[in-house]
């Protein structure tokens, strides 16, 4: 990892946690507050105006990029937890290890056969049947794919 990316990591880390805070809202909401009291010191002019709608747009560009830096590392972090979760699992389809960089449609598809096996394992609880079926291992998700969610048998 580069320096910089080391040095703008933390620093993000650092900037989310504090904006993230009940003490940041506090400020901020007593910023906004602080300047409504000043408008009738300035005859509610348009640099007044301009103050908070200026300095309202700065912080959320900025924080638009920290906060999305912050996510895309939690996100990737998420990701690798559940590959791994996946792959220590032998019943687990190891095609779904990198499902993200599917297409859309190869998704929903799969995400169709997911809900069916959901509404089956409600099905059978509503009829008092244990919740201990997994997806068949042979099951492949190429044919899940190419045959549009259907179960083969």
């Amino acid at each position: 990892m580069d320096r910089k990316d080391s040095v703008f990591g933390r620093f993000a880390k650092i900037v989310s946690q504090v904006c993230g805070s009940p003490w940041a809202f506090a400020c901020a909401a007593g910023a906004v507050v602080l300047w409504a009291i000043c408008g009738p010191f300035f005859g509610f002019s348009e640099t007044w105006q301009l103050v908070i709608n200026t300095s309202t747009t700065i912080i959320t560009f900025l924080m638009v990029f920290i906060i999305q830096h912050t996510q895309n590392k939690d996100s990737a972090a998420v990701q690798i937890k559940l590959d791994e979760l996946i792959r220590a699992n032998r019943h687990a389809h190891n095609a779904l290890l990198d499902l993200e960089e599917m297409e859309e449609h190869e998704i929903e598809k799969i995400r169709a056969y997911y809900e069916g096996l959901a509404a089956e394992a409600q099905a059978a609880l509503r009829k008092g049947v244990k919740d201990a079926n997994k997806p068949d291992v042979e099951h492949s998700l190429h044919d899940l794919i190419c045959t549009g969610g259907k179960k083969k048998h």
